[in-house]
């Protein structure tokens, strides 16, 4: 072999060191949620928002002079798929996840996180039992709770449809029977008196049998626990029977996905969610840009880009990507995101203000007027 041949191969071995190295200065966080599946809407508002999260990051120079590299995971809500991705997450060094959606999801792979040694904050899952049971001080959320949302909405219940007939119906998932079960609670702690209370089957496209069992009770408003998908079914088939039955739910209707199936079948249909991040000043500059990409800045998006500018925030403060040094810093720090400015409490759930009613109408929601 010549010398210069031998020279040119060196060069070329240092260089790859080189390049290495410099692919070392960059750290992974990922996102993970239903990308795939039923509930894929809200996997898209999650992959928007932490997209463009690491954009904006990486365009003021990166965390402590270290680029975000984003991998995402599709879980399509099935817990058994969100251990993997848990899994998967590890074996590629992933450092943070702003994840999962469904807390029958969250719940399983917090168990992996906690195990790996990985910051996990999750945009949106509400079951209680994920920051109460949390298996490592390592697991976050920084949206609220169903024990809250429950609490809104089963006084609002007994409030608002006094002396009336109220049912309700939940889709057997963590989420969707948690969040039925913590209403219905509150409901009859406050006096009211429910006329059924009902399981169905999510993923089905005809709920006959049920709304017909709902209209045989002459039920006045139905309180569900679960997803967009089976409530648009619901409510569209109530209307097909000729009920004017008031379909009340929580925070997993923020999609306009939920008009898309339901049609003028989902005026007057009620929910819960936080207060609207979108109408935030801090958060405005950040959605007009979004949306002029035409990116989805709708329910989870903004509560995923914060989960990231929680991490930035957590990593610049304890100045490495040491979980413990990052704990630590979740745990004292005081954050300010588009959700506005927030701390954490001894359990790993968010300071922010809880759950306010919102009512659908003309293809959009809004806050309801009362």
């Amino acid at each position: 072999m010549g010398a210069i041949m031998k020279k040119q191969l060196l060069a070329g071995a240092a260089l790859s060191v080189l390049m290495t190295g410099s692919a070392w200065a960059e750290i992974v966080i990922a996102v993970a949620g239903p990308m795939t599946g039923a509930y894929a809407t809200f996997g898209e508002q999650m992959k928007a928002g932490a997209e463009q999260a690491v954009a904006d990051i990486n365009e003021a120079g990166g965390i402590n002079g270290e680029m975000l590299r984003l991998v995402t995971g599709d879980d399509a809500c099935d817990p058994k798929q969100a251990v993997a991705v848990a899994n998967q997450f590890a074996a590629e060094g992933v450092t943070f996840v702003a994840g999962h959606f469904c807390s029958g999801s969250s719940i399983p792979a917090s168990q992996v996180y906690a195990e790996e040694g990985i910051l996990e904050i999750s945009p949106a899952s509400t079951n209680p039992d994920f920051t109460d049971k949390r298996p490592g001080d390592n697991i976050f959320r920084i949206c609220g709770r169903d024990d809250q949302q429950g609490e809104i909405a089963g006084k609002f219940l007994a409030e608002k449809f006094a002396g009336k007939k109220v049912a309700f119906i939940h889709d057997k998932t963590a989420y969707g029977k948690g969040l039925a079960d913590a209403t219905m609670a509150v409901y009859e702690a406050a006096g009211g008196k429910p006329v059924l209370y009902e399981a169905y089957t999510a993923q089905e496209k005809d709920y006959t049998a049920l709304v017909s069992k709902l209209k045989q009770e002459g039920v006045d408003a139905v309180y569900l626990g679960g997803y967009h998908t089976e409530a648009g079914l619901i409510t569209r088939q109530m209307r097909e029977q000729g009920m004017s039955t008031v379909l009340v739910s929580g925070d997993a209707l923020v999609t306009d996905e939920y008009w898309a199936i339901t049609g003028d079948a989902g005026e007057g249909t009620l929910m819960t969610f936080s207060p609207d991040p979108r109408k935030n000043e801090e958060a405005k500059p950040i959605v007009d840009k979004m949306l002029a990409a035409g990116k989805n800045t709708e329910g989870y998006s903004l509560y995923t880009y914060a989960a990231v500018q929680i991490f930035a925030d957590a990593v610049k403060a304890a100045g490495n990507t040491d979980l413990e040094a990052l704990v630590k810093a979740m745990n004292e720090g005081t954050f300010n995101t588009v959700l506005g400015s927030l701390e954490f409490d001894d359990k790993g759930d968010v300071t922010l203000p809880g759950y306010v009613f919102y009512e659908w109408k003309g293809g959009k929601y809004d806050y309801l007027e009362q």
